[in-house]
């Protein structure tokens, strides 16, 4: 006899792994509503992007401007839908710029594609002929960055 939707698996000693590891996992959640929601806007990012992105995060004791903060939780955090292949993280406009501003380094040191990529999917582009470099792109509200209308 059949019973239809019963079913039973032994799992071996990776996939009991890979259960404990999944359920440790901080699963990052959408901004709670109200005035945060509004604060916070989805961003996708592909996976050069997010490698980059890593590497500027990782440098910002470094740096003399630093990530905005709070981005490098969101980083630690983000995740990853397989099915479109992207990242998925929810930032403020501060956090978006100093992405910019971190994709715009990647872009002096090697590649344009990541910075292009996310000035024609976001709209933000770092602009360091409207930066004074006094201070973060982030603390003064985005100034040195160029969006869409």
């Amino acid at each position: 006899m059949v019973f239809p939707g019963r079913w039973a698996a032994r799992l071996t000693l990776c996939g009991h792994d890979t259960l404990t590891y999944g359920q440790s996992r901080p699963w990052p959640s959408p901004p709670p509503g109200g005035e945060e929601e509004t604060d916070r806007q989805a961003v996708e990012l592909i996976r050069p992007q997010m490698a980059a992105l890593r590497v500027f995060v990782g440098l910002a004791d470094r740096l003399r401007v630093p990530p905005a903060a709070g981005l490098a939780e969101q980083v630690r955090t983000a995740s990853c839908d397989h099915g479109i292949k992207r990242w998925r993280l929810y930032l403020t406009q501060g956090q978006v710029a100093s992405v910019a501003y971190g994709l715009w380094l990647h872009r002096m040191t090697g590649s344009a594609a990541e910075a292009n990529c996310f000035a024609r999917d976001c709209g933000v582009v770092h602009s360091p002929a409207r930066d004074s470099g006094e201070e973060p792109p982030a603390a003064r509200g985005g100034a040195g960055l160029r969006g869409r209308g």
